[in-house]
């Protein structure tokens, strides 16, 4: 099996369907060309049939980036795919991604319709689609509450039909990381010509198990995984790219690959929160404003001894300038020493210990300290060096 993980980003589809992120087609050119830049592997540039302004967007990102496939979303449906086709028609490289439910729960509540119907749905689509494009994905929605046996017949079926990917929703982000594991595995080990095709795992975050659910299932066999930038997305959102392609990163013993130019994360992270209006929470792994703050004096003190102990991943990897030492009344002596310093003040211990109940003080007051502060307590602390000196002179 290949170690390679093949990213596919949908930050321009679902992502883009978080309320108030929508974005025009200049601002969607300029995160796939961003994207390329980073080196995903797939971008998912909209859902063509659902408005003019996404079919318009497709057309005009198949021709603003080359070296990525470009990816066009449909239901299940000849209309859909006939206007996919028709947006991919200058992509480099392209894809239809076609798909129909597969749980019981959908099948009969969203389609009133019965396993049969949909399995023949979905082969039909595919092989329609296989017609214009070669390269087919095609998912089952809900398949993290599908039927196993029934999911792993409609996987071979659209395999045998002309899917090229097929992807294991798990659209409402239900499962636990050992069960979506063990779904693809069980798909590896009962779909006959699974080989033909690569699994990819698309994981929402409703239950904050979207990323663990996704490294699970390439750690059981999948080769794709869907992801987006800060993890935006439907509801509670999707798979983090950031997370999943620095686990892998991190994490050299899963041998798995891929093709990020991880330097590039953070400013890709800075220009989709600006150009969708949404900021990145604080305390988000590897791109939050405090991914590589510290302000507790422990764990300050030994932060400046050696990196490693506090931070499994170098800043510099992701995109971020520096780590960040933060002065707050948690923040100890080690850490008040070295931000003076940084700020070219040379302190003894005495000092330190001199200045540090009445750093306290400022503190509790103004919850963080900033650079202009540090300055008012270090002159009054050359006052009183003054004042000292001039009194033993006397």
């Amino acid at each position: 099996m290949s170690d390679k993980v093949h990213i596919f980003d949908t930050t321009l589809r679902d992502g883009e369907q978080v309320p108030g992120c929508q974005l025009n087609t200049k601002e969607k050119i300029e995160v796939a060309k961003a994207l390329e830049e980073l080196g995903v592997d797939i971008i998912e540039a909209g859902f063509p049939i659902s408005s003019p302004g996404d079919f318009t967007s497709i057309i005009e990102i198949s021709k603003a980036v080359s070296e990525p496939v470009i990816c066009a979303l449909t239901r299940a449906k000849k209309e859909d795919i006939d206007c996919a086709v028709e947006s991919l028609k200058h992509a480099k490289r392209k894809r239809i991604h076609t798909g129909i439910g597969a749980s019981d729960m959908h099948i009969q509540y969203k389609f009133n319709s019965t396993r049969e119907d949909v399995l023949a749905r979905g082969v039909y689509a595919v092989k329609y689609a296989k017609q214009f494009v070669e390269d087919i994905e095609f998912y089952a929605e809900d398949a993290g509450r599908a039927d196993l046996p029934f999911l792993a017949k409609m996987i071979e079926e659209v395999i045998a039909a002309g899917a090229t990917v097929v992807n294991i929703p798990d659209t409402t982000g239900y499962c636990l990381p050992w069960e979506y594991g063990a779904k693809i595995k069980y798909l590896k080990e009962n779909v006959k010509n699974i080989d033909k095709a690569i699994i990819s795992v698309h994981c929402h975050n409703d239950l904050g198990l979207a990323t663990a659910n996704s490294i699970a299932g390439v750690i059981n066999g999948a080769r794709q995984i869907e992801c987006t930038i800060n993890g935006i997305g439907e509801r509670a959102g999707n798979t983090s790219l950031e997370e999943v392609v620095m686990i892998m990163k991190s994490h050299k013993e899963l041998e798995l690959l891929n093709r990020i130019n991880t330097p590039r994360i953070y400013p890709t992270s800075r220009l989709v929160s600006r150009l969708m209006r949404m900021r990145v929470q604080p305390n988000k792994a590897i791109v939050g404003d405090n991914a590589f703050a510290h302000s507790s004096g422990i764990h300050q003190d030994g932060f400046l001894k050696h990196r490693e102990t506090y931070e499994v991943i170098d800043p510099h990897d992701v995109g971020v300038a520096d780590s960040s030492i933060v002065l707050t009344a948690r923040s100890g002596r080690a850490a008040l020493k070295h931000r003076l310093e940084s700020l070219g003040y040379f302190v003894t211990k005495e000092d330190i210990d001199e200045i540090y109940p009445e750093y306290l003080v400022m503190a509790d007051e103004l919850k963080v300290i900033q650079d202009e502060h540090l300055t008012v307590l270090f002159q009054k602390l050359e006052t009183k060096r003054e004042q000292a000196a001039v009194k033993t002179n006397s």
